[in-house]
């Protein structure tokens, strides 16, 4: 694990710097990288990009008054002058009673491989490899008849080191490294067009799966979908594949974060211990999963991360809370500044094909168009691709449907949970059963 104790000087410094200068608190964010993307198309490099990033970010608290200002320069007489200047425009912001910085309540684990989140691997790839990489993905998967155009193959790496000082003692640094590639393929012809993709990242060189499985899940994902035609209005129970699994709990944690529920702007205010969902519903956000895609041992505050359960058989167990979300709501904040880590959908016992035995007739969800989600009442609508299920079988492609409800009554209506959990992002989730979904179409 890299390891930048001059970074860790700089950040004590200007802390130090802005006590003197006459802030209350101050707090500095630092972040130091080198990135590399590659973006193809039909053969061809389209946009190639190779960067070394530094930036710096200072919170400065004066008389209950708050001010933020960032840089991209570490220089010792840009960041004081920055940091001055932050304090001055403190005196013109208004009080907040709930403001300020966290203080320090534990040290942070001393071994921080322990996270598995460098891999020096990534950093020996050459330029020329990477780029290799991302042609023959594309390559191979034109290669495919079935594929009509490609939407451009990708691929990047990226290595950075993150430091967090607080005049409160909090001093906290953490490195990673990060590849991943990604591809998007058209299929089909005339008004009957589809475009999908696929991707995948890791921390680390060896777990990053082949471009060859990358384009052919792709080209799976893609093809799928061609001969799409619409169904009847009707309610039906909705599988919902692991992609929309996510998209659906990426909404349930916009509604659990700390800052909608202290302004009132979601359904779930006040329903802390509260069941909110079916009972084989248990979400947990574990943020020392080594090599996770979200591990890490601090939030962007420096607030120790731990293993928390959000949803426990059904029942909402917390919110998403920062510093001063949970200052406003009279609570402590559990590490979420930065939003989940891993965050997943604890698997049940059955496979994804048994779930969609288990239907006589209904929707394979695959993809989504379209906002459609009400964090105030928890209303969801959305425009609907997959297959229709008939007779607990894949049948045929389905296109311009709409599925509507609301988060609530698709939470307590999940009937099965599959056992294929797949940790590839931040946000993991198997393959869901919801019973009685509107779905409106022809």
């Amino acid at each position: 694990m890299k390891y930048n104790s001059n970074l860790n000087d700089i950040a004590r410094h200007f802390v130090e710097f802005g006590k003197k200068a006459g802030a209350d608190e101050v707090q500095i964010s630092i972040y130091e990288g080198n990135d590399f993307s590659v973006s193809v198309r039909d053969g061809n490099i389209e946009e190639l990009n190779e960067a070394s990033d530094k930036a710096a970010s200072v919170k400065v608290i004066v008389d209950k008054k708050v001010a933020s200002a960032s840089s991209g320069d570490l220089a010792a007489s840009t960041m004081e002058k920055l940091i001055k200047n932050a304090i001055e425009r403190a005196e013109y912001s208004g009080k907040d009673e709930f403001a300020g910085i966290p203080t320090k309540t534990a040290d942070y684990p001393s071994d921080m491989s322990k996270y598995d989140l460098y891999d020096e691997a990534i950093l020996k790839m050459s330029p020329e490899e990477k780029i290799k990489r991302a042609l023959d993905m594309e390559r191979f998967a034109l290669a495919d008849k079935r594929i009509r155009a490609s939407g451009g193959a990708g691929f990047g790496t990226g290595e950075g080191t993150r430091v967090i000082a607080n005049s409160n003692g909090i001093l906290g640094q953490y490195s990673t490294t990060s590849i991943s590639a990604s591809v998007s393929l058209q299929a089909g012809e005339g008004d009957d067009f589809q475009e999908d993709y696929w991707w995948e990242s890791s921390h680390h060189l060896n777990k990053l799966p082949s471009g060859e499985s990358i384009a052919k899940k792709a080209i799976e994902r893609v093809t799928r979908l061609v001969g799409a035609k619409k169904v009847e209005t009707q309610v039906v129970p909705i599988v919902f594949d692991p992609q929309m699994s996510q998209m659906l709990f990426e909404f349930l944690l916009q509604c659990i974060s700390g800052s909608a529920i202290y302004m009132k702007q979601s359904f779930l205010v006040d329903k802390i211990d509260q069941s909110i969902a079916s009972k084989m519903l248990n979400i947990i956000d574990d943020p020392t999963i080594p090599g996770g895609a979200g591990s890490r041992p601090f939030d962007g505050e420096g607030v120790p991360m731990s293993k928390m359960t959000i949803v426990e058989n059904g029942v909402l167990k917390n919110y998403l809370l920062d510093t001063y979300s949970a200052k406003k709501l009279g609570m402590k904040s559990n590490g979420h500044a930065s939003g989940i880590s891993n965050c997943y959908i604890a698997p049940g016992n059955v496979s994804p094909e048994e779930i969609i035995k288990s239907v006589k007739k209904g929707l394979y969800l695959t993809n989504t168009i379209g906002q459609g989600t009400v964090p105030t009442s928890g209303d969801i609508s959305k425009g609907a691709y997959g297959l229709w299920i008939e007779n607990g079988k894949l049948t045929y492609p389905v296109a311009e449907v709409t599925f509507t409800g609301t988060l609530s009554e698709m939470l307590n209506n999940i009937d099965m949970i599959g056992n294929d959990l797949n940790m590839r992002s931040s946000l993991s989730a198997p393959t869901i059963k919801i019973n009685n979904m509107s779905i409106s179409g022809k």
